[in-house]
């Protein structure tokens, strides 16, 4: 990206210092499928598996299982992705009731479709509710490595405790994924991913750890799947996938920086920039384990918000923050692409009840279900920032048009819905600014007597470079609703719930340039459960 010294710009970097393929389908007799393998990997003798298996989108009574035939994961040739070619591939897969494989409960074929670059997205159903299960992959003599999947509680199951981590913002030129290992070490029941999973553009500006494989941005079909392969490639990430189940959504690297909606940051033709869209969510999809009914791509066009519950104890809804927001406040050239800085008088438009941030459809969806839940604990899953964070310019105070503040029409609603509905417990966790915070959400950030409706707590990045710390400290004082700020740390953070109390430990680890980084504890905060906000533990 250009550097630009105009005053009021703050891009994440700035101020962050097809057609289905149709073709024989083969059969997983061993016999043939070893005939398959040597049709489909030509010349490749790599292991089909090198991209590792995952499972996500749990039920009560199943989940999804994830992988990708790619036995040259690295493949430049887009005829032939991960060194496949030819039509789908039947492999085999089976699910037991123990890490050993020994008590297989259900075992069959599952389709590696050509169309999505040979990936796996099995959607099993009819298992026992709230309990883990191991499974595996095979074609030909090849098998995957062992994965563990977990079905979700029955939903009036009443649970005591439960753990789970969230993580965001993996650049994988700025450093290694210790973090992720780590995580994984903690063993909770699942992982949400909110966004950033991989980093569309190549670092000119700033050192690198390591490098994106091509040198090129991502911006066409093969080169966000070769993007996505090398982040899969990692041990690190790779373990913790096929240890930990995953709830996933989106951020803007995943298609382009600062993106919103069909608009991009550099003002490229909306018609165009939806071609884009549709190959980098093409991508996306290839690589995680979502639903195929419901998160199949159509174009441009791809859900991934959805609902899970685990059992009595919490809900969790899970949004999409990108594809359906506005355009961002006073969006137009040349400068005012993507995040920028404006005041209210410079940027009225911010203010107008018509913007969204979740698009309608979505937000009605999150009305409703968040007035209709039963659950102890409810928790929102998202990208960015929620919380008004203001920053003094001269007699003035500006906002960032990328997070919730360019949609604090949206934001009002919402905390709104929930304080009216009385929802219980509810609690924001959010990515996206390489930070942690945690903050407490109120009806009006700038009415010291404003109720306190919600918390949010966000985590910094898995690698990413965090944004300069002094800046942003210096406006903590303009900004009493936030109890935390720290940009200099990278890491995750891990939550254990209980009905009564939520207790959420930033971890951070010592070097996310160094593969054997070590972890420790930054700071505990906890939630009261009937008392909404911050509070040290």
């Amino acid at each position: 990206m250009p550097n630009r010294s105009i005053s009021n710009r703050l891009t994440r970097r700035g101020f962050i210092h097809g057609a289905a393929g149709a073709g024989l389908t083969l059969v997983a007799a061993p016999a043939l499928l070893r005939r398959a393998v040597a049709h489909n990997w030509g010349t490749a003798c790599g292991d089909p598996f090198s991209l590792g298996v995952a499972s996500g989108a749990s039920r009560p009574d199943g989940f999804v299982l994830w992988t990708r035939l790619a036995p040259e994961p690295l493949s430049s040739d887009p005829r032939t992705p991960g060194g496949m070619s030819g039509g789908d591939v039947t492999i085999g897969y089976e699910i037991a009731t123990d890490s050993a494989m020994r008590n297989i409960v259900r075992g069959g074929k599952a389709t590696a479709e050509r169309a999505y670059a040979y990936s796996v997205h099995l959607d099993v159903t009819g298992l026992r509710p709230g309990r883990p299960y191991w499974y595996r992959f095979t074609s030909g003599d090849a098998a995957s490595r062992i994965g563990r999947a977990a079905t979700l509680p029955a939903r009036d199951a009443a649970l005591d405790k439960l753990r789970f981590g969230f993580v965001s913002c993996s650049n994988y030129e700025h450093g290694y994924f210790a973090a992720y290992r780590h995580l994984a070490d903690e063993h909770p029941e699942f992982v949400l991913y909110l966004g950033d999973y991989i980093y569309e553009y190549v670092e000119h500006n700033r050192p690198v750890v390591r490098r994106h494989s091509d040198g090129v941005e991502s911006a066409t079909l093969p080169t966000y799947r070769n993007r996505y392969a090398q982040y899969r490639l990692d041990p690190d990430l790779q373990r913790l996938h096929a240890e930990v189940p995953a709830l996933i959504t989106w951020d803007d690297h995943e298609v382009q920086n600062d993106y919103a909606g069909k608009y991009s940051e550099y003002f490229t033709d909306p018609e165009l920039f939806l071609m884009r869209r549709a190959a980098a969510y093409r991508a996306f999809y290839e690589h995680m384990p979502l639903r195929p009914i419901v998160s199949q791509p159509h174009g441009p066009i791809m859900r991934v918000y959805d609902r899970f519950g685990f059992g009595g104890l919490i809900e969790i809804s899970l949004i999409d923050g990108r594809q359906y927001r506005s355009r961002e406040a006073c969006y137009g050239p040349p400068y005012k692409g993507g995040a920028h800085l404006e005041t209210d008088k410079s940027c009225p438009e911010r203010l107008a009840a018509s913007r969204t941030m979740m698009g309608f459809a979505q937000e009605a969806w999150l009305h409703s279900g968040l007035a209709h839940s039963n659950a102890q604990w409810n928790l929102i899953a998202q990208d960015v920032l929620m919380a008004q964070y203001r920053l003094r310019q001269g007699d003035d105070f500006a906002f960032s048009t990328d997070d919730w503040d360019g949609y604090p029409a949206n934001r009002t609603r919402l905390l709104r819905h929930i304080h009216k509905t009385r929802v219980a417990n509810p609690v924001v966790v959010s990515g996206d600014i390489h930070s942690f915070l945690a903050n407490d959400l109120k009806l009006d950030f700038d009415d010291p007597t404003s109720p306190v409706v919600a918390t949010e707590f966000v985590g910094t990045s898995i690698s990413s470079y965090g944004p300069p710390y002094r800046p942003l400290a210096r406006a903590l004082p303009d900004n009493p609703h936030v109890h935390f700020f720290e940009s200099r740390r990278r890491g995750y953070v891990c939550v254990d719930l209980q009905p009564a109390h939520m207790q959420v430990r930033m971890r951070v680890v010592s070097d996310a340039r160094d593969p054997n980084a070590g972890i420790s504890t930054l700071r505990t905060f906890a939630v009261e459960s009937g008392r909404p906000g911050v509070v040290a533990a």
